[in-house]
């Protein structure tokens, strides 16, 4: 069964900084392309950044391009968002994703609040 559990999200103060973890559990870690994206209030949800560990493959919409880092544990099977200089705009739950076997899977959310 798989499984994505997303965790760090939080209140941060404009300029501040995250790292969100999603630990993922019932496939094979390595073998797919990982992607964090974000649902703003009242806004479509946006894909923010994806990585294949295989490649080292990342990219990242423009707008967090320069601010936030993926990376990825196999080991731990666990892929990161290190998110930098946040700003309110970035306030959104963010989501991580995967495609295994065709299937799409999303984990719960985790909310970032960018606030003074």
């Amino acid at each position: 069964q798989v499984q994505l559990v997303e965790s760090g999200g939080g209140l941060v103060q404009p300029g501040g900084s995250l790292t969100l973890s999603c630990v993922a559990s019932g496939f094979t870690f390595g073998n797919v392309v990982m992607s964090w994206y974000r649902q703003a209030p009242g806004q479509e949800r946006e894909w923010v950044a994806r990585f294949y560990s295989r490649t080292d493959a990342r990219t990242y919409v423009d707008s967090v391009k320069g601010r936030f880092t993926i990376s990825g544990d196999n080991a731990k099977n666990t892929v990161f968002l290190r998110m930098n200089n946040l700003q309110p705009e970035d306030t959104a739950v963010y989501y991580c994703h995967t495609v295994w076997v065709g299937d799409t899977y999303w984990g719960r959310g985790t909310q970032v609040t960018v606030s003074s």
